[in-house]
């Protein structure tokens, strides 16, 4: 893979080199870095006021970032938006660090991914059909009577320090595909017309256990070097005993996250009674390390060099919304973006500020108005407005700027039928009914003492203000 550029990283070497030591001594101290020590790449530019301050607050947050003492390099994709306090890597982010993985920089949902297969010529709405049927959204795994076959990674496990005993929480939440923003996705090629099928979700449990385990133990050790950085940032030296067994967990989670995409669009293919013309997918929320030694995080990113995985196939998937197509593209392995290209099309807001900026509206109504023309289906029954084309960026300024920054060449499209979204799973959630039930007894009860209050002021009143004294 190609190294970033000596002018890309100019200003940088004296720091990386300094990184670079203490990165190699778990025992050494590891001060941060001063502002703006270690630069960064913007390839995101504002369009409108809301996409500015979006910017203006992903600028800040990397800026404190790269104060890290691991870091030798930064940059932002067109889909960048903050993911946390100031400081904490954003959605969209890359950070290169020398001798250095950083746990928080993947964050919980490790190796998020995208999967497609070529299913030829079938009815899309059978796929949409028998794919609702088959797969499973929504929080918690299959439960033991739901269970698929164990997956032969599983076997793996045992044998790592960050895995171990997380066996039965892989097997019950393979073929799962979780909520948020993780969908179904069926349409057309543009190039040729078949039908393919697209899944969008990460590690799942495993995976969420597997970095609670890794930042516990990259945030003792960092404490200790390096007390200034934040927690979220801490890391695990690479050459130690501890980053070589979470670099081994990490590959192996990224195999049970492929399986997991791999079985879902087998039992499809099965439904139909057909065999997938073709399989491939990337990750775009995990590690790399390139040929020259530094481990390059990608938080919401696409890899977009040639040989990041040796079973890529050169191309790579950038979803946008779900009224959109999926961009199927080659990266350009830009320096300014580090070799990497967006993963989306972000966000301008968070979730809660985008339903209240909706307004009064009905879900269903909502729901209507945006998704006219293409099947959108939620699996627990109840839409998620957060996840609807108005939450992300416009998508025509994404591409735009994917084309401007040089990040990738698409090369082809699939072009929408419709989804699948877990939807708002959680509004029947039983410990938000039990929550619910809670404030209704409770309400219940105040009703009833403010009744009670008022029957007593009429009797004093009736009775002339004496109150009775039975004593």
């Amino acid at each position: 893979s190609k190294a970033v550029s000596p002018g890309a990283l100019s200003g940088m070497a004296g720091g990386g080199a300094c990184r670079s030591a203490m990165a190699r001594s778990a025992g050494s101290s590891a001060p941060v870095e001063a502002p703006g020590e270690t630069a960064f790449e913007m390839n995101i530019e504002a369009e409108t006021d809301a996409e500015a301050a979006n910017i203006a607050a992903v600028e800040a947050s990397m800026r404190a970032l790269m104060r890290t003492p691991t870091l030798v390099a930064g940059a932002v994709m067109p889909d960048a938006c903050p993911a946390g306090p100031v400081g904490t890597i954003p959605v969209g982010g890359v950070a290169a660090a020398q001798n250095a993985i950083h746990p928080g920089f993947h964050s919980a949902d490790i190796c998020c991914s995208v999967a497609v297969s070529v299913l030829g010529d079938v009815d899309p709405k059978a796929a949409l059909d028998a794919a609702q049927k088959l797969t499973h959204f929504g929080g918690g795994g299959r439960g033991r009577s739901g269970r698929l076959p164990a997956p032969k990674v599983l076997e793996r496990f045992a044998g790592n320090r960050f895995l171990t005993g997380l066996e039965d929480a892989g097997h019950d939440h393979f073929g799962t595909q979780g909520d948020g923003n993780h969908f179904l996705y069926v349409g057309r090629l543009k190039s040729t017309g078949a039908v393919a099928m697209a899944t969008h979700h990460g590690s799942r449990k495993p995976g969420a256990m597997l970095y609670k385990r890794g930042m516990v133990e990259a945030q003792r050790r960092t404490k200790e070097i390096s007390p200034e950085t934040p927690a979220g940032n801490a890391w695990l030296v690479a050459d130690s005993e501890e980053g070589q067994a979470y670099w081994q967990a990490l590959q192996i989670i990224r195999e049970w996250t492929k399986a997991n995409h791999a079985v879902i669009h087998a039992r499809v293919a099965e439904a139909l009674g057909v065999k997938a013309e073709e399989f491939f997918w990337n990750e775009h929320n995990f590690v790399f390390q390139k040929s020259d030694g530094r481990f390059y995080h990608g938080k919401g990113a696409t890899p977009a060099w040639a040989d990041y995985a040796a079973d890529t196939n050169g191309l790579t998937l950038i979803p946008l919304n779900m009224a959109e197509p999926i961009l199927i593209t080659r990266g350009l392995d830009a320096a300014r973006g580090l070799g990497f290209s967006p993963h989306g099309a972000g966000r301008n807001m968070s979730r809660s500020a985008h339903v209240r900026a909706l307004g009064d509206y009905k879900p269903a109504d909502q729901v209507r108005v945006e998704t006219k023309g293409i099947d959108v289906r939620f699996y627990s029954g109840r839409p998620d407005v957060s996840e609807l084309p108005s939450a992300y960026k416009d998508a025509a300024s994404v591409r735009r700027q994917i084309d401007q920054f040089g990040l990738a060449e698409v090369v082809d499209e699939i072009e929408p039928y419709g989804a699948i979204m877990a939807g708002d799973w959680m509004a029947d959630a039983p410990w938000r009914k039990q929550r619910q039930e809670k404030r209704e007894a409770k309400a219940r009860g105040h009703r009833e003492e403010r009744r009670t209050a008022k029957r007593a002021t009429e009797r004093l009143a009736r009775d002339g203000g004496d109150a009775d004294d039975d004593e």
